[in-house]
C-alpha cells in the first residue's frame, strides 16, 4: 500500500513537481530514470568528460574511448533533457556545436567523480576479491 502511495506521488502533474516526495525505489519515480541517465556507463564518462570545460562531440567522443557516435548523441540527449548538460550551437560553416555542464549537471558530477575516485583507489581490493571469487567457483 505505502508503494501504491509513492507511486502515485511520483506520477502526479509536472506543476506540482516541487512538493513531491521522490522515491527512486518506486518504479513510476521519475527520479529513477534521471538516476539511470547519470549512473550508466555512457553516461557517467560523458559527464565526467564535460567537467573540465566545454567540448565538441568528436572531442567527446575522443574522451570516453569505446562510445560510439550513437550512443554518445543518445546520452547527451539524455542529459540535456534532465537539464544536466546544455547543447550551443554555432550559426559557423560547417555548423559547430559544443557541450558543457549546466550548474546541476557540475553538481552531479563533482559526486560522481568522487565516487569513481574512490573506486580507482581501491581497485586493488577489488581486483583480488574477484580473483578469490573466480578461484573459489573455478572460473577462468
Amino acid at each position: 500500500m505505502e508503494e501504491t502511495a509513492t507511486s502515485t506521488k511520483c506520477t502526479a502533474e509536472a506543476s506540482e513537481a516541487a512538493d513531491l516526495a521522490f522515491d527512486v525505489f518506486s518504479k513510476a519515480c521519475p527520479s529513477r530514470r534521471t538516476l539511470e541517465d547519470v549512473t550508466g556507463r555512457w553516461g557517467s564518462l560523458t559527464l565526467g568528460g564535460l567537467y573540465e570545460g566545454s567540448l565538441r562531440f568528436n572531442e567527446l567522443r575522443r574522451r570516453i574511448d569505446g562510445v560510439s557516435e550513437k550512443m554518445l548523441s543518445q546520452t547527451l540527449h539524455s542529459l540535456e533533457r534532465d537539464g544536466l548538460v546544455h547543447r550551443e550551437a554555432q550559426p559557423t560553416n560547417p555548423p559547430r556545436v559544443d557541450y558543457e555542464l549546466t550548474p546541476l549537471g557540475r553538481d552531479v558530477t563533482e559526486r560522481l567523480l568522487s565516487l569513481i575516485h574512490f573506486l580507482e583507489g581501491r581497485m586493488p581490493e577489488v581486483l583480488q576479491a574477484q580473483q578469490s571469487y573466480d578461484a573459489e567457483r573455478g572460473a577462468l
